[in-house]
Parts: structure tokens; sequence; C-alpha cells
């Protein structure tokens, strides 16, 4: 018969199934033994009047999604070697025998009567990923459950299903929630791509779980306060508002040094024929860089007078000091030197007697007596009950390249920058009749007392005038640092402590004021000087200061080879640290 009540033949159960036919149809392939046999499909007309359970989906559409996709993951083969790959395998083809054997109507065999034959298969260890529907099926302890699955949330990260192949079995079914969502956002992230390589997966895993740790956000403790800093913090701000000159007095003392500065630049270029060439004043000094504290009482100006061609040869071995000689050609210096050597005790002489010959018509100036290896002439003042000293420097101003031992000093390219010191060193450099000692000292058939020191005053101002690394530091409209605070603060605490110990003479300001300029070097930034931490910076120079007394080197900035704390002797240099340290202990009662 041909109608519809004909039975429907059955398949012989020994035709074995094509292997690339699709599971779409109403067939489950099962191989037992070596041998494939198909089961016979219960009736469509039984399966389609079926109310019971829910469609989500059209079987044949959803069997051929699934189709395409188990075809695109088996086109990367992938090595069965790995740990635990055929486990997870078995595990997801069981799944995937469960949810078809559902969708068909028709139960799935227990993954613990899995054939054996179905591991040595080539591609049974490719990733098999499910098509994402409202509930899965996994093999826990042989039996099927139902577990509702998570939906990926999106922007979070796809991880890749072989990313866990080194699990055991038993970890396997502990993690099969996680391990079917990891599937589906796989599969989301490869667009259905071919399989990763479990291989590389291998090693990419172990560089995400040592980056993990620095992923961990860090949390900030506040700093607390305790009060003896707070404390410190306010006696430190008292202190340098005590130091601040007032306007009125500055400029009082400003008017009494002009006026003698330029009757004696007059004096010496119409009545002298040495010093006639002296140039405009070179106002240097603390009061001039406006590190001057508490009361304006002390001025330097240099006079300086310009040689072109001479001829310059380091006494010592330090770099610091010099003979000079005058090449040929026509100055009005030829008259004090001797022997091809410029004398500078002559020439300091001539100067004074000069000078005072100036200031004999006021009467409230004096000068005092000289000083052994003093290059200035010393002329004291008073202005309203304030006792003011004014030095008169007699200077060289060279107008050539910089001595060969001022090649590695200046280091403030990572501070100020490489232009900044390019224009410094352009500049002319001074030379003072300065010496050490008795004065008596001979080398190379010249005296101690006529060699000259190299001056790089003029440079100083200008570095502690523009000392930011930004233009805007300490202008109107920029932020402020606190660094000529801090040298003044160390200058009065050095100058309370030589009041109280007279052994502490030979240090001076100049020892403050170079290790200002090192730690500047060290601490380049704006912010690491900004005011607000005044005590903190103030204190971290002082470690500084005490730091090169303790080991008895303070290099010169500008010449490296000369030690700045040559002169006192260590004993000395041990005790005013300590006396430093005491006073930063007990919160600097001192400046109280």
């Amino acid at each position: 018969m041909t109608g519809r009540g004909r039975p429907r033949k059955a398949k012989s159960p020994d035709i074995k199934t094509n292997q690339g036919r699709s599971p779409g149809k109403d067939v489950t392939e099962v191989r037992q033994n070596g041998s494939t046999r198909e089961q016979k499909p219960k009736e469509q007309k039984n399966r389609n009047r079926t109310k019971g359970k829910p469609c989500v989906q059209s079987p044949q559409k959803e069997d051929r999604n699934h189709c395409k996709e188990v075809c695109k993951l088996q086109r990367t083969p992938t090595e069965a070697s790995v740990p635990g790959a055929k486990t997870k395998t078995q595990t997801t083809k069981d799944c995937f025998m469960a949810t078809e054997a559902e969708t068909h109507g028709k139960q799935a065999k227990s993954p613990d009567k899995a054939p054996e034959k179905q591991q040595d298969a080539p591609n049974d260890t490719t990733e098999v990923c499910l098509p994402q529907v409202n509930t899965k099926h996994c093999a826990e302890n042989g039996k099927l459950q139902r577990i509702p699955i998570e939906r990926p949330v999106k922007g979070a990260k796809a991880k890749t299903c072989a990313g866990t192949t080194e699990q055991s079995a038993e970890e396997m079914t502990k993690m099969q929630p996680e391990t079917t969502k990891a599937t589906k956002t796989t599969k989301a992230k490869t667009g259905g791509g071919k399989a990763k390589s479990p291989e590389k997966i291998k090693d990419k895993a172990p560089r995400k779980q040592q980056d993990a740790p620095n992923e961990t956000p860090k949390v900030r403790v506040p700093h607390v306060r305790c009060k003896e800093n707070t404390a410190v913090d306010s006696i430190l701000s008292t202190t340098v508002k005590q130091l601040k000159i007032r306007s009125n007095e500055r400029s009082d003392a400003s008017e009494v040094i002009n006026k003698i500065i330029k009757d004696i630049i007059m004096h010496l270029k119409q009545n002298t024929v040495c010093f006639k060439e002296v140039e405009e004043p070179l106002r240097t000094g603390s009061y001039y860089e406006n590190l001057k504290i508490s009361n304006p009482d002390e001025f330097d100006v240099m006079l300086p007078i310009p040689v072109d061609r001479v001829d310059i040869k380091p006494f010592g071995e330090d770099g610091a000091f010099y003979s000079v000689a005058l090449k040929r050609g026509r100055s009005p210096l030829q008259k004090f030197q001797e022997d091809s050597t410029l004398s500078a005790s002559k020439m300091l002489k001539e100067f004074r007697d000069e000078v005072k010959k100036s200031v004999k018509g006021f009467e409230e100036w004096e000068v005092t007596k000289k000083k052994k290896g003093c290059p200035a002439v010393t002329l004291i003042t008073t202005v309203k009950s304030i006792t003011i000293s004014l030095d008169v420097v007699l200077c060289l101003m060279v107008k050539s390249s910089w001595p060969p031992f001022t090649k590695e000093g200046l280091k403030i390219e990572s501070w100020l920058g490489t232009k900044v010191k390019q224009n410094y060193k352009r500049m002319s450099y001074y030379l003072v009749p300065k010496y050490e000692g008795s004065g008596m000292l001979e080398l190379d058939g010249v005296l101690a007392k006529d060699i000259w020191r190299v001056s790089f005053s003029h440079i100083e101002k200008a570095i502690l005038k523009n000392h930011g690394s930004e233009k805007t530091c300490c202008e109107k409209d920029g932020a402020r640092c606190c660094r000529k605070d801090c040298l003044k603060l160390l200058k009065h605490l050095l100058g309370l402590l030589k009041e109280r110990d007279s052994s502490f003479d030979k240090f001076c300001s100049y020892h403050v004021k170079t290790t200002l300029l090192r730690a500047c070097c060290s601490r380049t930034k704006d912010s690491d000087w900004s005011d607000a931490g005044l005590s903190r910076c103030f204190q971290l120079l002082l470690e500084d200061f005490v730091a090169h007394l303790r080991s008895g080197k303070l290099h010169n900035f500008f010449i490296p080879t000369q030690n700045l704390l040559s002169g006192p002797s260590q004993k000395s240099c041990n005790s005013l640290a300590h006396c430093m340290e005491e006073e930063r202990d007990k919160g600097f009662p001192i400046f109280k």
C-alpha cells in the first residue's frame, strides 16, 4: 500500500550512518565496541503533538546552526596530548548528546557508559560550544541536571574554553557552570572562528596569573601628622616671617649704599690710571639674592676691571686658585706684573688706598682694618640705629672660556635645563685677590698672597633668582616654593650656633648655599619644594648639610675638585653636626 496507513519500514541496524550526516535529523549516533547502529526514532506525530515540553527554538534550525559551529571548530585540530583535554571533551560531548536527546524527545546514555573508542578519534579533543539557549545540561554523578544559564555581561572579557584544559575531571564537574559560561563568551569573542590551540592558551595563562597582583588597586592611607610635627611647622613658619626684612628698612639701606658706590666709581675713573676702566658694579651676596635675614646690614659689591688676553695657571690641585699673567699688549695693569705674574697683593693694596681717598669726604663712613686673605675693602656706617657694612671687592673680569676645572661642575641639566647651562657657560667669569693661610706658601715661584680665586657669584645670583624648574615658580601667577625659605632657616640656625660657640667661626653661609644648590640638583621638581611642605623640605636640607659635615666633604658647585670643608677640622664638623641634630630632635628650641 502507498497510503498514509501503510506502516513505515524500520531501517536495518547493520547499515552504518555516514559520518557527514547532519545531526539535525531525527537520528542519534552511538558507537559501541567498534560498531555503529542507529536508534529507531519515535513517530514524528507524537513528538510534534507533545505539549509538556516548551519549544525554545526550532530543532532543525538549532541543529543546523550547531552543526555549522562544530564544523568550524573541527577545522583547527588540537593535540590530544594536552593533560585533561580528553576528560573535558567527553563531558562536553555528553552534554551535547543530552541536549540533542532532549530536543528530539530521547534519553541520552550515561557518561559512564561512553565507549573508549570515542576517545581515540582525532577530532574528539576539539572544544564544542553549545548554542545559547535558556537551559543547559551537564553530566554530574551520572545524572542529567537542568541548570539556568547566566547571560554574559556586556563589556566583560571573554575567556577561552580551552583555558581550563589542565583541570582534572572532578574539577571540571564542579566548575561546570563557569565552564559553560566561558564557552558562550568564547563564541561571542571569536565570532565562530577557529579554536585556539591549547598550547598557546596554556602559555598565556601564567602571564595573566602574574599580572593579576598588579591589577589590585592601591589603597592610599592618609598621612596622620603628630602634634610634634604640627608644633615644628608652626615654629618654622613663624621664624621665616620674623626673618623677613621690612620694606622701609630695605629702601633706606639701599639708598645709602648706592650713593657711596657711585662716588667710589667716579673717583676711580677720574683720579686713577690703573682702575679707570672699571665697569658697572656687580651687586652680589645674600641681600641682592633676596636671601638676607633679619636686617639689611651686609652688602657685597664687586667692581670689575676687564682683561682680555690673560694666561692663567692653577695654583694647587683643587682648581680654585690661579696665577694670572697678562699677555702682550697695552694694559694699565702692567705695573702690577712681576716675573710674568700679576701680583694680587700689590694690586689690592693700591685699590684699598684709592677707596680710602674716595670716602674721606663722607664722615659717616669708616674703613675697617684689613683682614688677612680677605679681598674686600670693608666700610661701616650706621643707618637708623642699624650698623651696615659694605664690602667693596676688586675683581678681574675674564672674557674667555671657563677654566678646565669647571668642566664637571654646574650640573643643572635635570633641574634648569641644558640651554640655561649653556647660556651661563658663555658668560664671563671673575677672579678675586683671595688666598688661604699666611700667604707665604710658594709654588712654581709664585707666592700664595699673589694668587687669584675664581668667583661665580654672578651665576649663583642668576640661578637663585630663576630657581624653578618651571618658569612661573614664585612669580605672581605661579606656585610658590620654599627653596629660599629653607636656606634662610639653615643660615639662621648656623648663625645662632656660631654665636653660642666660637669654634664654629670657620663655617660660613657659603657652605649652606652650596648645600642648597646641590640639593636642588637632586630634588629637581618644584613640587619637591612646595611651600606647604616647608618643615619637611627644611629638615631634608638639614640632613644634607649634616651628611656633608659627617663626611667632611662639601665640593664646590662649580669646581668639584675643591672641598669647601678642607679648612675646618673633622672634630669641628662632627660637633656642629651634633648640635644641629640635637636642635632638630628637640623641635628647634633655639628658634623660640
